[in-house]
């Protein structure tokens, strides 16, 4: 899983049918980052009003781009990636429907997310669905969960039961993944503001995992959910090969006479998930300065403080352990165990459904791609917890903006 390098070259995106030039100073000012880029050259009608419901700034940075609109139909070639080049594979989907009945799915989905905005800003209807309405409360609880666990951890490690501490540790920074993951998507408070600063804490500060990282992977994965070159959860490279085309990039690899038993040495990667997050989280922290994103580079302080408090307090943790090899020991069983815990969700929830190529029809409709890329898991009073609502994925991958706690309604 790796976050994407921003190809920063201009494009056109079609918007409510219009098509839009970006150019590097728009894209430069997107708050979103590279999602944007997922549908360059393609309509992202329907993925803009997902992804920005109730986004005043939004609505009139497409007012003003619009404003300063060309005539402009793009040419038949779509782009290729190079290493798409390869034989057709039953992991790769194929999805062909005419442009009407696209068009047709579009609409008719429009129309319902209109219907589900119409209920969330409509009092009586507010009352009675509130689908995008968040609970307080509910939020309020699950961050006292998580806070709870991290004291539970705490008092097991002063009572010297140190495996004990280190598997509820590993399963606090779980639940805090799905927090961070929540308030990354502002489903908690209609404010981004908010959001972001909450984001900060159960994220950066309490997590280790970098609350813009987060987005800038996490989005472009809603965005191209299971597309070759766009989404960065199926790169698995150079251990697994998800797609036909991992196999021609590791052309002359040694890693080539180990892939054979990849479905042996799956499972036992997955603890190693949240490692490579937070090695990812501290390379991108980093590198905020220097990102063509303006939102990037105006929160890299904060960021990297927040980050650097959670290394703080994991070392001073680490110290009072009595024995370095104690010490080795609690570390790698609290973080390997919470990189399990994560993984088993978010590998079961795409891996198994349809790779798409980048310049598959799918792209023209969100909705399709989506229930195509995405499975739910049976819901259950634990599986609804231990999963942070993500069972019913692809409810959240239609709606993203929606609170976990609604997501069964």
């Amino acid at each position: 899983m790796v976050i994407r390098q921003v190809i920063t070259e201009p494009f056109h995106i079609k918007i409510n049918g219009k098509w839009l030039y970006i150019d590097q100073e728009t894209l430069a000012k997107h708050p979103g980052g590279i999602a944007m880029t997922a549908y360059r050259e393609t309509d992202a009608t329907t993925a803009f009003h997902i992804f920005h419901s109730g986004s005043k700034l939004a609505y009139q940075m497409i007012t003003e781009i619009s404003a300063n609109n060309v005539d402009y139909e793009p040419t038949k070639e779509q782009e290729v990636s190079k290493t798409l080049s390869v034989l057709s594979d039953e992991v790769v989907g194929n999805w062909n429907l005419d442009e009407q009945r696209i068009e047709t799915i579009n609409q008719n989905f429009n129309r319902f997310r209109i219907k589900f905005l119409l209920q969330k800003f409509c009092k009586l209807q507010m009352q009675k669905l509130g689908f995008f309405e968040a609970s307080n409360a509910f939020y309020v609880r699950k961050i006292c969960e998580a806070i709870g666990l991290l004291s539970l951890a705490i008092f097991f490690q002063l009572q010297q039961r140190f495996i004990l501490s280190a598997l509820i540790l590993g399963l606090a920074w779980q639940q805090l993944g799905w927090l961070i993951h929540e308030y990354a998507h502002h489903q908690h408070f209609r404010s981004h503001y908010w959001n972001d600063l909450i984001s900060y804490i159960v994220g950066n500060l309490l997590q280790g995992f970098s609350s813009g990282g987060w987005k800038e992977q996490h989005n472009m994965h809603h965005a191209a959910t299971n597309v070759i070159g766009r989404d960065g959860d199926i790169d698995l490279l150079p251990f697994w090969a998800i797609v036909p085309s991992d196999l021609q990039q590791m052309q002359g690899s040694w890693i080539l006479k180990i892939i054979p038993y990849q479905h042996i040495y799956w499972t036992i990667a997955f603890p190693f998930l949240r490692i490579s997050w937070l090695l990812q989280s501290i390379i991108f922290v980093a590198n905020m300065p220097n990102s063509p994103f303006e939102i990037h580079r105006e929160r890299a302080t904060v960021e990297r403080l927040a980050l650097l408090l959670h290394w703080c307090m994991v070392f001073t943790q680490l110290y009072y352990l009595p024995t370095f090899q104690i010490r080795l020991i609690y570390f790698f069983i609290s973080q390997l165990f919470a990189g399990f815990l994560l993984a088993h969700v978010v590998t079961y929830n795409h891996y198994s459904t349809p790779k798409f190529r980048n310049d598959d029809q799918i792209l023209k409709s969100y909705v399709c791609l989506q229930l195509y890329t995405t499975r739910n898991m049976r819901p259950g009073i634990l599986i609804d917890w231990l999963w942070g609502g993500l069972n019913y994925q692809i409810e959240h991958h239609l709606f993203p903006s929606m609170p976990r706690h609604n997501l069964k309604m």
